[in-house]
């Protein structure tokens, strides 16, 4: 079956990801394999404490259900009531030092079965959220990213624009990061096609990632700014709570809380109207961040 055959990617891609990240740490991930009593399952790999790592998890997740949840089905009102089945990788790597970014990425099919033929799509990106952003980095990031949809005339630019809209605070009216790729809902040219551009942007992560954390991983910190770094890590915590999709299905959907909340970070500072000291290198990230540039 088609379904059989992104399972059998996305768990590759989990291991191969995984296994890149614990030739940084002193200690292996822990593995998580986990049932849900609705349908499905999955296997959340997590780091916490590590060199390099405060805190990270890799998650693969394959699960159903017999009645999609509203976060799914309010742009699709034809799928009410279906049984479904989604499946697929995501990550959250919140780094100890300061100087390394942040980063997320996720790939994912969903599947609708029911009346008629089934309703699928595929979906994913990947975002960084630097906190002392070095622009060599943000360039390296984006270019990879081009260059994973180079072979997808027009995606690019589309899946951007999409990215720079999608992870965006609209309570805070500030991005969440520097952006990068973000599609959903992507069925276009039939399923071969499909899969084909979820494949590109799921290979490419480590390419467009390990190369800032080579380079970074070693620059010296202080108090200050981990301080900033807690400070900047409270809005990846409002954006995941409050808008994420992926979140909101999962809660919904009656998942697994300790696999979708995997995403938050060990620890968060808030601060009431907070502005950083014009001039200061935390006020450079908020001239890097905004507004959105193109950074390829």
């Amino acid at each position: 079956m088609e379904s059989e055959r992104v399972r059998a990617y996305l768990l590759a891609l989990q291991n191969r990801i995984v296994s890149q990240f614990e030739m940084f740490e002193d200690h292996a991930f822990v593995r998580d394999e986990w049932k849900r009593a609705e349908g499905g399952g999955g296997i959340t790999c997590i780091i916490e404490g590590g060199k390099l790592l405060d805190r990270g998890g890799v998650g693969f997740s394959h699960v159903s259900g017999t009645k999609l949840p509203p976060s799914a089905s309010a742009h699709r009102p034809d799928l009410a009531g279906r049984p479904w089945e989604a499946m697929g990788v995501s990550l959250v790597l919140h780094p100890r030092n300061p100087h390394v970014p942040t980063v997320h990425m996720n790939v994912r099919y969903f599947e609708a079965r029911g009346a008629g033929d089934p309703a699928w799509w595929f979906g994913g990106g990947m975002d960084l959220t630097p906190y002392y952003p070095a622009e060599e980095d943000c360039a390296h990031f984006h270019r990879a990213n081009r260059d994973a949809l180079a072979a997808f005339d027009g995606l690019h630019g589309r899946f951007k624009k999409a990215c720079d809209d999608y992870f965006f605070l609209k309570h805070r009216n500030e991005p969440r990061g520097i952006g990068g790729t973000f599609f959903d809902d992507f069925s276009e040219g039939g399923f071969e096609h499909s899969f084909a551009v979820m494949r590109s942007v799921g290979d490419a992560f480590l390419p467009a990632y390990l190369p800032i954390v080579e380079r970074r991983r070693e620059v010296s910190y202080g108090d200050r700014e981990r301080d900033f770094q807690a400070y900047r890590r409270g809005r990846y915590v409002e954006f995941n709570l409050v808008w994420d999709r992926g979140t909101l299905f999962g809660l919904q959907s009656g998942g697994r809380a300790e696999s979708i909340l995997m995403s938050l970070p060990p620890s968060a500072k808030w601060r009431y109207d907070w502005k950083p000291e014009p001039g200061s290198p935390e006020a450079h990230l908020y001239e890097v961040l905004m507004p959105p540039r193109d950074w390829a």
